[in-house]
This record gives structure tokens, C-alpha cells and sequence, in this order.
């Protein structure tokens, strides 16, 4: 590569892979390093990840990508970073990792959360956060950790997220994102702040002093280190902006910007995504909002982790089927013709705390083509709850823009296009999370004025499936099956809570 051009670094950090990227002022991507990460699981609902490991898988992928290159580390403008959203990193009183990090798909807090929307706690956060409360926030799992590890509780310094705890291992500067923090329940979405009255509710008002401050997505927040540098190859003094949740990141990359467009993100977390103009009282559903890039613009989304990590932790199961055999098995089959059902709720649900995954319907008959039929089908189901409700907020939709792994299959693009009667369009971008984070980092270092700037610049092809309204007509009627097992499902665990007092 040319040693005088510029280059802007993007990294994302996601539930499965760590990965760094390298673009140029047009936004040509040049480059992408990847490393697997390692999600511990040491009790059952646990997911958690070694900070000090991940910070060096982080310096050593962004070494091995300049490395390989060939691009030194003072071609970088600046560097931004995506990652997973909610969870919680911990720095103790003394700027050491305190523990592990909880990552978002962590079901520890479960009993807390029950307590919670027992005694009404939802609804009273809600009007300020716009938020749900799930057991993978930072709020629900910083009070899991004041009631179980009280000793950890009291040495908390600083809490972050995924992003924040990367930056500032590159910068030693501590800041929270607003896209991200803006989803913790810690955060006053009608104020823009945090708010000293969520954490009271909560009972955890003695992190107040622990949040440190909320950063713009764009906005500067520290340099390369000399330390830092020392271990990836970045020039010291190379400029480090806020970056983004991963979700805000691929909405701004499949061209989001107004109500007649929804995204759907398909990854371990089944999130469907619009942009809003502002705050709306009495919808229909609790809509979770956050901060998106725009000015006095929001990102609405639903969302779940039922997508298709439940996909790969079963093909792993049985010996890691490469993805070209599973859609040539899926694709064998007729469109719902069987009455197998998969629940794909591995990782959690979107019906209920206490449902948990499963196949139903299974008989001798059933190949294990039907089973890969099945989970594409539920995983697709799963979206549709999210897709639906947010069609109620989004009345003028036209298209869903598809972005994600089960993307790169038009099997499994096609069903959702037949079950979803909409035509989904699939952006031909590899990586939005490194993609996004490179764009923050160019508006950071004034490439570009603006993220609405960076936005218009942005030149991919588009891919489109059309709905088949024939096959719709029998993918509903199962879609409607799907639904009336969750209802029984439902019954039945409410049946063993009674037998249970």
C-alpha cells in the first residue's frame, strides 16, 4: 500500500469475533483482521469475557492487520470502535479490571428483574429511560453484584461498556458512549444525562460517582498512548473518538434515515431497528429508544438474543455443518411443509423470562433437515415479534434492510421475505460494525462534517428478494402455529411456578 495515504481504523468488537478494519477517505474498505473471541460460561446463565485477554486480543489483531498491510501507524487519522451493547465492564478504585466483564447475553440477574417488574419497577422507569429492563444491563447486573459479591460492589471505580473499556485501554481516558449508555437504564433519555433518581429506584445509587462521562459518538475522546502504541503499531497521539453500539452502527451503514425504512439485524441478537424524529407517549408496546449519531434523532428498536446464534451453537453440536450444506438441506424442503417447530431461545426469549429453547413436533419422519428447516423457520418467527410490533410504530414501512450473517443466505433471506411479505433488501457490506466505527472516527478527525455528510457519501449495491404472497399464505398459517405453542408453553410454566409455591 502507498505509505503516504491515509487510513482510518475501525473496530468491532461483538459477541463472537473481534475484528479491525482499515478505509480510506472514500470509504473503500482495504483491509479486515479477525480473531474468535471466548465467551466464559462458567455456571448456567453466565457470560462473561476476561478483560485482560480481550484487550490483548484487541492490540494484537489491530498489530497483525497494520502488520500485514504493510501501513504504519502514523497513516491512521483516528480510530473508532463498535462493539455489543449493554453488559458491564468494571474498573476497580484503581483503574484495574475488577473481575470479569458480563456481556449482554447474561442471565444471572434473572431472579432480580422477576423482582422488579413485581414491584413495578418497569413502569416507573420507563417514561424516563425508554427502556425495558432485561437481566443483561448495566443496571440489573451492577445490583446483582451489590446482593451476591458486595466486596466486588465496594471497590467498583468505573463503569463502562465493551467500547468504552477498549478506548480507554487505548487512551486511558474513561468516558461512556451516548448511543450505548443511553441504553443502561442509567441514563435519562428526555434529559440526556444520567439521572441520580434511576439509580435510587434501583437501589445502586452508590455508582453515581462511578459513571464516568457521557462522550458523542464522533467526539474526540483521547489519544494513543505510548503504552498502547507500544503493542499495536498506532502512532502515539493518534486520535480516539466515542464509536458507537454495534446496533446504531449497522442502521447508519444500511442507509437508515427516515420512517419508511426498518433494519433487522440478524447475529446472536435478534434486533429489528427504525429511526425516529423524537419521543412518543402511549404506543401501542414499551418501544426501547436511544441516542442515535443525528441530532434530535433516535434509534427505536426491539430485540432479543433469538437469532441465529442459536443456529451455530446447535450445527456445533453436530460437528460444525458448513452453512453452503445447511441452506442446500433447508432448501430440499418445501416451504412450511412440515410441522416441526424450533424455539430459538438458547440465549433468552422474547416470550416470557422463564421460556426456554426446544424443538416440538419431531417425529421418526424428520430429518435432520427438517431440524435446520426448523430453526430457520423459528429464528425467523422469533424476528417477526419484534418486526410486527415495530410495524405498529412504523406504519409507512416499505422494506426491511437485512444485515447480519444469515444474510449471506438467500434461503434464509427468502423466508423472511415470504414470511414477512416484505421485500428485504440486503446491503452488500461485509462489516458495519468496523465500517461504522471507521465513519466516526473520519467525522471525528473532520473528514466529514456531519454523520447525515458521511451518510450521503456512502455508495454499496443493494441486493433485493421479493415476497412470494403465495408461499406468505402458508408460512402465516404456521407463523400462527408457532405462536399458539408459545401460548401453551406460556400456561405450562406458569402451571409450574403454582406447583412450585
Amino acid at each position: 500500500m502507498n505509505n503516504k495515504q491515509p487510513f482510518w481504523l475501525g473496530i468491532d468488537c461483538g459477541g463472537t469475533y473481534l475484528k479491525a478494519g482499515l478505509y480510506d477517505r472514500h470509504g473503500n474498505e482495504h483491509s479486515i483482521e479477525r480473531q474468535p473471541l471466548h465467551t466464559l460460561s462458567e455456571k448456567p446463565g453466565r457470560a462473561e469475557r476476561d478483560m485482560h485477554d480481550l484487550w490483548q486480543h484487541c492490540a494484537a489483531t489491530i498489530a497483525r492487520l497494520l502488520q500485514r498491510t504493510g501501513v504504519a501507524g502514523d497513516q491512521i487519522q483516528g480510530v473508532g470502535i463498535s462493539a455489543q451493547g449493554k453488559g458491564l465492564f468494571l474498573l476497580d478504585k484503581e483503574d484495574r479490571p475488577l473481575g470479569y466483564a458480563i456481556l449482554s447475553s447474561d442471565r444471572r440477574a434473572l431472579e432480580i428483574v422477576r423482582r422488579w417488574q413485581q414491584d413495578g419497577i418497569p413502569q416507573r422507569l420507563y417514561p424516563h429511560t425508554r427502556q425495558t429492563l432485561w437481566t443483561g444491563h448495566p443496571a440489573s447486573l451492577l445490583r446483582w453484584i451489590k446482593e451476591h459479591e458486595p466486596a466486588r460492589y465496594a471497590k467498583i471505580g468505573c463503569v463502562m461498556m465493551g467500547h468504552d473499556y477498549l478506548r480507554w485501554c487505548l487512551t486511558a481516558e474513561k468516558g461512556c458512549e451516548e448511543s450505548n449508555i443511553s441504553e443502561s437504564n442509567l441514563y435519562n433519555m428526555c434529559t440526556g444525562s444520567y439521572d441520580p433518581q434511576l439509580t435510587r429506584w434501583l437501589d445502586i445509587s452508590e455508582i453515581d460517582a462511578a459513571l464516568p462521562p457521557i462522550v458523542g459518538s464522533a467526539q474526540i475522546c483521547g489519544e494513543i498512548t505510548a503504552q498502547a502504541a507500544a503493542i499495536t503499531g498506532l502512532a502515539t497521539g493518534t486520535p480516539v473518538v466515542g464509536g458507537l453500539f454495534d446496533v446504531v452502527s449497522t442502521a447508519l451503514c444500511a442507509g437508515l434515515k427516515d420512517e419508511h425504512q426498518l433494519n433487522a439485524v440478524m447475529g446472536t441478537w435478534a434486533v429489528t431497528s427504525g429511526i425516529a424524529s423524537g419521543l412518543r407517549d402511549n404506543e401501542a408496546h414499551p418501544y426501547v429508544y436511544g441516542r442515535f449519531v443525528n441530532d434530535d434523532q433516535y434509534i427505536v428498536h426491539e430485540a432479543s438474543p433469538t437469532s441465529s446464534g442459536n443456529l451455530e451453537w446447535l450445527t456445533s453440536q453436530w460437528g460444525a455443518i458448513p452453512f453452503a450444506e445447511i441452506n442446500q438441506a433447508v432448501a430440499s424442503l418445501p416451504p412450511a411443509g412440515s410441522e416441526l417447530f424450533f424455539l430459538p431461545f438458547l440465549y433468552g426469549s422474547n416470550a416470557g423470562l422463564d421460556m426456554t429453547s426446544g424443538f416440538y413436533g419431531m417425529q421418526a419422519l424428520h430429518t435432520r433437515a427438517h431440524l435446520l428447516q426448523a430453526v430457520y423457520e423459528g429464528v425467523v418467527f422469533s424476528h417477526m415479534t419484534h418486526l410486527n410490533r415495530m410495524r405498529e410504530r412504523f406504519r409507512d414501512v416499505r422494506v426491511l434492510r437485512v444485515t447480519g450473517g444469515p444474510a449471506h443466505s438467500d434461503v434464509w433471506m427468502q423466508m423472511l421475505a415470504d414470511v414477512s411479505g416484505l421485500p428485504v433488501e440486503l446491503p452488500q457490506l461485509e462489516e458495519t460494525g468496523c465500517f461504522g466505527a471507521a465513519l466516526a472516527a473520519q467525522i471525528g478527525t473532520g473528514l466529514y462534517a456531519t454523520f447525515q455528510e458521511a451518510q450521503r457519501s456512502l455508495r454499496y449495491e443493494i441486493r433485493t428478494l421479493m415476497p412470494d404472497m403465495t408461499i406468505h399464505t402458508d408460512y402465516q398459517r404456521k407463523y400462527h402455529h408457532y405462536q399458539l405453542l408459545i401460548e401453551a408453553l406460556q400456561g405450562f410454566q406458569a402451571r409450574i411456578k403454582e406447583h412450585t409455591l
